[in-house]
């Protein structure tokens, strides 16, 4: 059993900063107003008619301003706004925790002035040929109009014309637990390009008023908000998902030995960990993987914000004692199963310290040196400027005019617990002023 007292000699490693996509933009309220003021809302809309707005379960720049300046507009022209989570099985599949996971992000009645109305009933509105049937939050259903907000991206599990953003919020954040857990299990025989053709369907049945598409840029900030009629949706989500995939951070090293990532958590990807950052892709629809080909995966701590949702931890080769006692397992087998993914909540060897963990990766990657050892320590996989390398990667860092080094080489630093330093604490400056 690996201790403190372990001999292993690590490399030296040292900070470098990579250089992102940031958006120069800075007037979010001046954003929203001027998209949502584009958009011909139609005459025949009465004042005092009821809107349910609808918001996810992810962490995404500034939600609580985007969502508050938008129900200040729907209020100004006459309606009746009111929140709705729309997460699927996210918050463990209840209402009291979905409305938890939308105060963790500052979205409360007090602070944004309207009801929030989280329940998981839900009503099946139609059916995608030869696919799923279409849930739809009852709440939702009873309001005069709906409008969603979410995030373009790209999906963790698999590549389409659409993946993660608002026809997904459509067809799956919608439907709540029982919403989700149905399209997930037909998405395995007839993939998940069903997205659409729900999203179509929903469209056309339910009275959405608009939706508010939101791109980030490589250091997670909001890089652009669109207002998007509902006729134009599923068109501009495909243009803009290309946009997001061009912003989009990466880990700049092919291959590595060992990838340290220091928080884990839904707030962070929605399997905890991005697999298009990882390259580590384990699923029923099949185990492969991509760049950066990992050997070994080191997870350290589950995001305090993640409120015991582990789920993602499966892709995860070590974890820490720490991690597996903070998870609550009722909600990370929740997700997991809802997501046809039980693999993904598969709990990993375990241990007291990070030195103890990282002496198993060490002993398991087939090196008879760890100098020649490739790592990367990162804070999260929605967090890529900073990173912690070994100085095996110096040719790389050195081939790279994306790249720059900013500290010295130091030996790899633990502290008298055995456990790694933030990561935020080996640096003396800010990299913003740099």
């Amino acid at each position: 059993m690996p201790d403190n007292n372990s001999i292993i000699k690590y490399p030296d490693m040292a900070l470098v900063k990579q250089r992102l996509y940031k958006s120069g933009s800075k007037d979010l309220s001046a954003k929203i107003l001027s998209t949502l003021s584009s958009l011909p809302i139609p005459n025949s809309i009465k004042p005092g008619e009821t809107v349910a707005v609808a918001v996810g379960s992810r962490k995404i720049s500034k939600i609580d301003r985007i969502l508050y300046y938008c129900l200040e507009y729907l209020k100004k022209k006459g309606f009746k706004p009111f929140i709705i989570p729309a997460m699927g099985s996210h918050g463990g599949a209840t209402s009291d925790g979905q409305r938890n996971v939308l105060a963790k992000f500052g979205i409360t009645e007090a602070a944004m002035g309207v009801p929030v109305i989280s329940d998981m009933d839900v009503e099946c509105i139609s059916e995608v040929p030869k696919g799923p049937k279409i849930y739809i939050s009852k709440t939702a259903l009873k309001a005069d109009h709906i409008v969603i907000i979410n995030r373009i991206k790209n999906h963790t599990k698999f590549r389409a014309d659409i993946e993660s953003g608002l026809c997904k919020m459509l067809s799956i954040g919608l439907g709540k637990a029982k919403g989700a857990a149905e399209f997930h299990q037909c998405a395995i025989k007839n993939s998940f390009r069903i997205i659409e053709d729900a999203a179509k369907t929903i469209i056309n049945k339910c009275n959405i008023l608009f939706g508010i598409a939101l791109l980030e840029d490589g250091f997670g900030d909001l890089a652009h908000v669109e207002a998007i009629l509902p006729s134009s949706i599923i068109e501009r989500e495909k243009i803009l998902l290309k946009d997001a995939a061009a912003m989009m951070g990466h880990i700049p090293f092919d291959p590595l030995d060992i990838l340290i990532i220091d928080y884990i958590g839904k707030d962070i990807s929605g399997i905890g960990m991005d697999s298009n950052i990882t390259g580590r892709h384990r699923d029923i629809l099949g185990d492969f993987y991509t760049a950066p080909h990992v050997k070994r995966i080191f997870v350290r701590e589950l995001s305090p914000d993640s409120d015991g949702n582990g789920h993602g931890i499966g892709l995860a080769d070590i974890t820490t004692k720490r991690l597996v006692d903070a998870l609550d397992l009722r909600k990370t087998y929740t997700n997991a199963i809802t997501a046809i993914s039980p693999e993904k909540a598969a709990i990993p060897i375990h241990f007291d310290t990070d030195r103890a963990a990282l002496d198993v990766c060490a002993k398991t990657i087939g090196l008879d040196s760890m100098e020649d050892a490739r790592i990367v320590r990162i804070k999260n996989t929605a967090t890529l400027e900073l990173l912690q390398v070994s100085k095996a990667l110096l040719p790389d860092i050195l081939s790279n005019p994306n790249l720059k080094q900013i500290t010295e080489w130091t030996p790899f630093q633990f502290d008298n617990n055995g456990n790694l330093p933030e990561l935020s604490s080996l640096l003396s400056y800010r990299l913003s002023d740099k």
